[in-house]
């Protein structure tokens, strides 16, 4: 009896040592992290310029996470733009260091142009390193009030022009799908630097219309779409709830025109996304998703995101990636006519 007890007693001091070791070894970890992020410099690349939805959303986010990071490094907002966030992406990829301090906010149409081959893509969207974006919203087509153009039916026997950046982000890729799968006649100007700049030109009515988001116009202009200085006359899929205007979907006259609109503004389905460098440590990575999933849940960022009008409905990164490997398995027909759109 005396040898089972003493047998008994070693078996439980081994499980009670390796309990401690493991727990140990988490606390390592932990401290591993947070030895590595403390006193580093976290860059936040932004595939856009200064001053629209994407801007306020990756600087409220910079402001916020870092109190959440193991170590609290200093979060850097940097706006790269170029080829509707293409730049911003490609330099993620390929240039970034691959160790946890740099992430990115994209442009979402940059999911599907890497779907259909685009020209200049030099990265692949399913290995970054997703976190997760505050929210989703429809993508909207917006016609300054003083143009007369109250619904979608008022535009199927006119000209009207759009603002737009370069073919291959959104502001192109949306007038010109609802010119090809509405049967709309849609002059798309490209050129301008950014939402802000379009929204500037359509005051002074060097155009009729612009291509936005609907959290941004209700973040940035919320009394634009009820005081008559805009008319919302289409929006994307999900619809917003609080909006009348159809849908490009629900416009389409095929199944193969459904299809192609939802690779096209697939990105609606992902927000503002934000996302490390691929091949960062795992360690890392868990522990910016947890910040992340922290931050969003903070009352004070809760708070001030109410106050910019910004809607607060995460999508975290494990699920955003199922969303990205979607879109990229898109059967080939679709890609192809997807691609007279995006490029």
């Amino acid at each position: 009896m005396a040898g089972v007890a003493v047998s008994g007693c070693r078996s439980l001091l081994a499980l009670l040592g390796a309990i401690f070791a493991a727990s140990d070894g988490h606390a390592q970890t932990g401290d591993a992290v947070a030895d590595f992020y403390r006193d580093k410099r976290l860059n936040i690349l932004i595939g856009v310029n200064v001053g629209g939805g994407y801007d306020l959303e990756a600087r409220l986010i910079a402001r916020f996470i870092a109190a959440y990071i193991p170590g609290n490094p200093t979060m850097v907002p940097q706006n790269v733009i170029g080829a509707g966030g293409l730049r911003m992406a490609n330099q993620l990829y390929n240039v970034s260091p691959k160790d946890g301090t740099n992430l990115g906010m994209f442009p979402n149409t940059l999911i599907a142009l890497q779907a259909v081959g685009g020209e200049g893509v030099q990265y692949h969207a399913e290995r970054f390193a997703w976190l997760g974006t505050l929210s989703t919203s429809p993508i909207t087509l917006a016609v300054r009030g003083s143009a007369n153009v109250r619904s979608i039916n008022d535009l199927k026997n006119r000209t009207i022009s759009v603002a737009a950046s370069t073919p291959g982000a959104i502001t192109y890729t949306y007038p010109f799908l609802a010119n090809k799968v509405v049967g709309l006649n849609l002059k798309i100007v490209t050129g301008y630097q950014g939402t802000n700049e379009m929204i500037i030109a359509l005051q002074r009515g060097e155009v009729d219309a612009v291509v936005n988001s609907w959290s941004s116009w209700k973040s940035m202009y919320p009394t634009w779409p009820n005081d008559g200085t805009i008319d919302v006359v289409l929006q994307s899929d999900p619809k917003a709830a609080d909006l009348a205007a159809p849908s490009i979907s629900e416009l389409a006259k095929s199944a193969d025109d459904r299809a192609l609109v939802n690779l096209v503004l697939a990105g609606d389905q992902i927000g503002k996304p934000l996302a490390m460098t691929p091949d960062v440590p795992k360690d890392r990575l868990q522990a910016m998703r947890v910040a992340y999933e922290r931050m969003v849940k903070d009352p004070d960022f809760l708070a001030t995101a109410e106050k910019a009008r910004i809607e607060v409905a995460p999508v975290f990164g494990d699920k955003l990636q199922v969303i990205i490997e979607n879109v990229l398995a898109s059967s080939a027909t679709v890609k192809a006519t997807a691609k007279t759109i995006i490029q």
